[in-house]
């Protein structure tokens, strides 16, 4: 099975490259382009492993599906020499099985970079009330909260703007009514799944100060933090007593948009009529 895998995999890289080569032409990539017939459309091999600085033999090899691993500074180079967009250039690290250097995940990931960009996903957020929702970037930072959400969870309006990430709301300043048992099963999940982003973060000047400000400020996080409880899948359904809705039944998960790795949106959607109706007359 595995050997099927493999074959399998090499005969996609070996159709992925020669489709991208294939639609370009020497005019694209700034090389004289002399008006003579080519038996295939696009770049020739040796064209492409010119741009790439790679040896013509060894592209080749690749192309056939040979047994190669290359590197990820040979990738990179290849991808730039096709032109390749962010979601191919992560197909042909994949196709490969060569891991993308961890600055393809935090560059332009940065959460004061992609709110300009996510207006289609806080309106996403807005448009699930009554259900409550809401939308983190990196470092638990918030980025959309509906009012559903800030009846039933309730609200970091309270936050500056610099401090509005989730993690710094339920272990800091939690606001108005203060740490519940709700909320304190909450901030372990989130600190849980906030230490498995972290792993792939160690070193960052924004992590590590993210990080040293919350050990700072918050003695039960520096017990939690090392604890060294890690999750990815954050789902199941919670029951919660509401000072004005009453008991409220909820099923919940987080998901991660499509094209945004690092983002995560959280939705809460009623398990039982009696919730259903209580959220309705929000």
């Amino acid at each position: 099975m595995a050997a099927a895998s493999s074959i399998s995999r090499r005969d996609e890289l070996r159709g992925f490259l020669r489709s991208r080569r294939a639609r370009l032409s020497p005019s694209d990539v700034g090389l004289p382009d002399n008006g003579g017939r080519r038996r295939t459309p696009g770049l020739r091999r040796e064209e492409l492993a010119g741009l790439a600085g790679v040896g013509v033999s060894w592209y080749t090899w690749l192309e056939q599906g040979r047994d190669i691993n290359p590197s990820p500074e040979v990738l990179d180079a290849l991808a730039r020499a096709l032109r390749l967009d962010a979601a191919e250039r992560r197909t042909l690290f994949a196709l490969a099985r060569t891991e993308l250097p961890l600055a393809d995940d935090v560059a332009g990931s940065d959460s004061e970079q992609l709110e300009g960009d996510l207006n289609h996903l806080v309106a996403l957020v807005d448009s699930l009330h009554p259900n409550p929702a809401y939308l983190l970037g990196p470092r638990t930072r918030i980025l959309a909260w509906n009012r559903a959400a800030a009846v039933v969870l309730g609200s970091p309006d309270h936050l500056p703007p610099d401090k509005r990430y989730l993690l710094w709301w339920l272990m800091v300043d939690p606001g108005e009514g203060g740490m519940t048992a709700q909320r304190e099963s909450t901030a372990r999940n989130t600190l849980a799944r906030f230490r498995a982003e972290y792993a792939r973060h160690a070193g960052e000047p924004e992590y590590e100060e993210f990080l040293a400000e919350l050990r700072e400020r918050s003695p039960r996080f520096r017990e939690w933090w090392d604890e060294h409880e890690v999750i990815e899948a954050q789902r199941g359904t919670k029951v919660m007593e509401h000072p004005q809705l009453g008991t409220l039944r909820l099923h919940h998960a987080q998901t991660v948009p499509t094209g945004e790795p690092e983002l995560r949106m959280a939705v809460y959607a009623p398990a039982d009529e009696a919730t259903r109706v209580a959220l309705s007359s929000l």
